[in-house]
């Protein structure tokens, strides 16, 4: 195995270190055969040996992650548990996150899903495979068993664009499951064979086990994990890069190609209405709010033909289903008529605005989502050959992809050139050996070395006229040419498919020296022959975000019960106080002088004996309070005219001093104008009180705020209080 060292980090790159938690116990992953490696053909993604010290992961991540040697009580750092268990984490750490879960820069695909591929380019004779079959061959590569194997081929399939799919692979629109894989079948498409696949330009390594070769990545000439998208959750990291459209990507590489600038958003199979706002190019941080297409049919009906990415008409229906059962929002009832497309048809109940209830099913249901996309690919050092996580945006995944393209055009470009001359080689050897009659030399010989001694002889006078100089195995093979076709031998075809090699070589080093220009040709040529028929399904637009409250219809009535201090809604039985919505918050004060706000319910306590129950506004409270109290500490009675000010939801406030108070009168105006102005006091008769008839001018009280105690209005026990003026 290769040695990893992750000191050499720049800010895109992460260390497995500063990737992962604080190590936990794990399995150490069974890597028999990987030893068995040739050097010529080292694996691309080498797992920490557990012969390497936790050092060279960096010392300061390592301080970072594991408690010092002083902290560990019994054994310290020496404790040999402790040794194997910093090895086997991040052994186990930087598997999973090379090997499992995140795909590779030069192919786009995760180990598993190159497996399976590689499977079925092995077993491709054209017709379609039981997918039983294909997972069962897949696992002489693949060390996880036949379900992670199966969930990959259909999820490939299901995509449509690598694996071609027989039978029933379930439905991504509503999510159903594919079949049994003993009842399905799947084939390479044409697609796949043309950008996947070239044993000549694959480095390849051994399996797991040792048993088998497998290619260490596919030779793609395609940016495949742009096309399909990927997701996967590793160990201290995550990759999330959402699906592109075909054509765009093929625009975008070309438009790289030439030096120009571009741009590229998702396309969702599911189609919807996306905000690529804040896409920030897909990496960590970004933010796509995608909407499911709602037409209306009816006045009272309508029909969403769209899904938003990464919900199914099931999870969409029973969101729905749910706001109507909280009261979010109205309807009647939902039919799902879903096949190929997606419809599902809301209807209405009567006197529904069609617009609002649109708008509701964005705020309140799944027909709004917000994706966070965070691309992190596995990236090969070109100068060690060690793999990496990185995070980098779509666009360097593409620039990238497509400077692997054009390497690997040059390769098969390079390999094609020696062909043609290895052709030509031999074809005008052939030429000369028939064309001067040289076999006739050797029918003298007596052995092998003389013959091969006189062919070389008859050819010497030719030589100078070859490309290269004559070997033994280019004897050697003149030999094994059989009398029917020297005797069949016609010398106008010779020269015909002479000059046509030559023609073909001229257009190889041609296409070598303007290899762009040949990119360019070829990316035009893979749109044309798979571009058509595939239009962007998801369409881009600035989405407004839409206020919950605003929206909210008020089509819950609240309730309340004075003496027990519960309020909820949909009582019949108790006192109706207003319509209101679910979002609503309820303001209440009770006979202690006592204040809270919570959110409406089936069912609140807010406080015995309510005196004051109103909904609370969103934007404050901006009502004026007019409050005389009997102080319960004091005996004395204030008057306090406030204001309440800003309140936290499920919070207990008071507006008394003392404990025990009670509230003996409150008003609640609008506006500081309609406050009361004059009240009239009657003391209780049992007190000590010489005058217990008052009147007490308000307009001596200051407007303060909820926590003011107030200006006194008598010191003995007040038996009523009545507003004057």
């Amino acid at each position: 195995m290769a040695k990893k060292n992750s000191r050499k980090t720049d800010q895109a790159e992460l260390s497995f270190n500063q990737a992962l938690p604080p190590p936990s116990a794990a399995p150490k992953p069974a890597r028999a055969a990987a030893d068995a490696v040739p050097p010529a053909a080292p694996k691309g993604g080498p797992s920490v040996p557990a012969s390497d010290s936790v050092d060279d992961f960096g010392d300061e991540s390592r301080t970072a992650q594991l408690p010092s040697a002083e902290s560990d009580g019994p054994g310290g750092a020496d404790a040999p548990l402790r040794q194997h268990y910093r090895e086997w984490f991040l052994e186990y750490a930087s598997y999973v996150i090379l090997d499992r879960a995140v795909p590779h820069l030069d192919d786009g695909l995760k180990p598993v899903q190159r497996r399976v591929l590689h499977t079925l380019w092995d077993m491709d004779d054209g017709r379609f495979h039981k997918v039983a079959n294909v997972v069962g061959a897949t696992m002489r590569l693949h060390p996880h068993g036949d379900a992670s194997i199966g969930a990959a081929l259909v999820s490939i399939a299901q995509r449509g664009w690598l694996i071609e799919p027989q039978g029933n692979f379930g439905n991504t629109l509503t999510g159903d499951d594919a079949a049994a894989p003993r009842y399905i079948e799947a084939r390479l498409t044409p697609f796949a064979r043309e950008v996947l696949f070239n044993p000549k330009t694959t480095t390849w390594q051994l399996s797991y086990d040792g048993r088998a070769k497998e290619p260490v990545s596919l030779p793609a000439k395609f940016p495949i994990t742009l096309l399909e998208g990927a997701e996967g959750i590793a160990v201290g990291l995550s990759t999330k890069i959402l699906p592109h459209n075909f054509n765009d990507l093929c625009r975008a590489a070309i438009n790289h190609l030439q030096g120009k600038s571009f741009r590229i958003y998702p396309d969702f199979p599911t189609g919807g209405i996306a905000d690529f706002a804040d896409y920030n190019d897909g990496e960590r941080g970004g933010k796509v709010r995608v909407r499911a297409k709602i037409e209306p049919r009816s006045k009272y009906l309508l029909a969403i033909t769209e899904l938003p990415y990464g919900t199914t008409t099931v999870s969409l229906i029973e969101s729905i289903v749910t706001a109507n059962t909280k009261g979010k929002i109205k309807i009647k009832h939902v039919d799902d008529n879903t096949a190929d497309r997606v419809e599902i048809l809301v209807h209405l109940p009567p006197g529904s605005d069609p617009e609002q209830v649109t708008q509701q099913l964005y705020v309140f249901t799944q027909a709004q989502v917000s994706l966070s996309p965070s691309a992190c690919v596995i990236v090969r050092d070109p100068e060690t050959g060690e793999d990496k996580p990185q995070f980098i945006g779509v666009r360097e995944i593409l620039r990238r992809s497509v400077d692997h393209t054009v390497a690997l055009l040059r390769s098969e470009l390079e390999i094609r050139l020696g062909e043609l001359d290895q052709q030509w080689h031999w074809d005008s050897l052939e030429r000369i050996f028939i064309e001067e009659r040289i076999y006739r030399r050797i029918e003298k010989s007596q052995t092998w070395d003389d013959v091969l001694a006189e062919i070389r002889a008859g050819l010497a006078p030719f030589v100078a006229a070859l490309r290269r100089e004559v070997t033994q195995e280019d004897i050697v093979r003149l030999t094994e040419i059989r009398i029917k076709r020297i005797s069949a031998y016609n010398r106008f075809q010779a020269d015909e498919r002479i000059k046509k090699i030559e023609a073909e070589i001229e257009t190889v080093k041609h296409d070598l020296a303007h290899l762009t220009d040949y990119a360019i040709r070829w990316f035009e040529g893979l749109q044309e022959k798979f571009g058509k028929g595939h239009k962007r399904r998801t369409t881009y637009d600035e989405i407004e975000q839409i206020s919950a409250a605003e929206v909210a219809s008020a089509n819950q009535r609240l309730y309340v019960n004075r003496e027990e201090g519960f309020i909820g809604l949909n009582w019949r039985q108790h006192e109706f106080v207003k319509e209101c919505t679910i979002l609503d918050s309820v303001l209440c004060l009770m006979a202690d002088g006592s204040l809270k706000v919570s959110k409406v319910a089936d069912k609140v306590f807010m406080g015995r004996h309510i005196l004051h129950i109103d909904i609370w506004p969103k934007d404050g409270d901006a009502h004026f309070y007019t409050m005389v109290y009997q102080d319960g500490e004091s005996g004395k009675a204030y008057a306090k005219r406030f204001q309440i000010g800003g309140l936290s939801r499920d919070k207990l406030y008071s507006l008394v001093k003392g404990e025990g108070s009670r509230v003996l009168y409150l008003d609640v105006a609008g506006s500081e104008a309609a406050m009361p102005q004059a009240l009239h006091i009657s003391i209780d008769g049992r007190s000590g009180a010489r005058v217990r008839e008052l009147d007490f001018d308000l307009t001596k009280v200051p407007l303060s705020t909820r926590s003011a105690k107030g200006l006194t209005v008598a010191k003995w026990p007040i038996k009523s209080v009545k507003r004057t003026r």
